[in-house]
């Protein structure tokens, strides 16, 4: 299937780990031209399909996120497509919510929703003046179900999806689209932390591997029973940014393996 992605200029916040890298090298090998956004980002950030522009940007920062689109621009290209992989957990369980302070919150919000923002802001403007573009937010079934694992990130889910379909609507007669899709169970950095801040919670005779634990959920909660794949979440989102999905916007797209019609 022809995506007509080719030489198209993408930015991918998040890009330097899980499904942010996964986008990055599944772009790459549609021939697109991909600059990375990431806290950790090189100057050159290397994917296994070769190397790719890489700037360090706090997304907090609204200064950082304004400097990067410019320079992004004059490296690359204008920006045409626009994928937001980036996103922090409170780094504890949060199960009840109470076991939290309401100082757990801060930053999760400021980068998870204020760092959706800052993007948006910064990005828009060119989309809207071309008169074509794409934006595709990863969010999470968290935000869907109100998991009780870590509030803060649950609810900052929430609100980059309620976000993206407010963005959809106000673009739309600009010819810039705005999806989100939304994993499930899928082995990443941020997974694996709420394994950790669940695990230091159990009795010693309680606890689990990460594999062991990981597997236990996937088999009470997936009814496909098995991990998502970040490369799975890659696809979906390279789809949505493509000519085949020209009618697609301000969806909320589920890779989780049926993970919702389950709850």
């Amino acid at each position: 299937m022809e995506l007509q992605l080719k030489d198209s200029c993408v930015v991918v916040v998040g890009g330097a780990s899980g499904i942010g890298m996964a986008c990055v090298e599944a772009f790459v090998c549609e021939g697109a031209r991909v600059a990375v956004w990431d806290i950790s980002a090189d100057v050159e950030f290397v994917t296994e399909q070769g190397a790719v522009a890489g700037r360090t940007v706090d997304i907090a920062d609204e200064s950082a996120v304004l400097s990067a689109v410019e320079a992004t621009e004059t490296q690359i290209g204008p920006i045409q497509h626009l994928v937001h992989a980036a996103a922090i957990g409170s780094g504890k369980l949060g199960f009840p919510f109470t076991s939290l302070q309401p100082s757990d919150w801060a930053r999760v919000l400021q980068v998870n929703v204020s760092g959706m923002v800052n993007v948006a802001h910064a990005i828009s403007p060119g989309m809207v003046e071309r008169g074509a573009g794409t934006m595709v937010f990863v969010a999470s079934v968290a935000g869907q179900i109100g998991s009780p694992t870590d509030p803060p990130y649950s609810a900052s889910k929430a609100a980059n999806i309620n976000f993206a379909q407010v963005i959809a609507k106000d673009l739309a007669a600009s010819g810039v689209r705005v999806n989100t899709v939304c994993p499930g169970m899928v082995k990443t950095p941020l997974n694996q932390s709420v394994w950790e801040s669940w695990n230091e919670r159990q009795a010693p005779e309680q606890q689990l591997g990460y594999d062991e634990w990981a597997e236990q959920k996937i088999q009470q909660l997936v009814p496909l029973g098995r991990w998502q794949q970040p490369a799975d979440v890659a696809d979906m989102i390279v789809f949505l940014s493509s000519t085949r999905a020209s009618q697609v916007t301000g969806q909320t797209i589920n890779v989780d393996g049926g993970y919702v019609m389950h709850s």
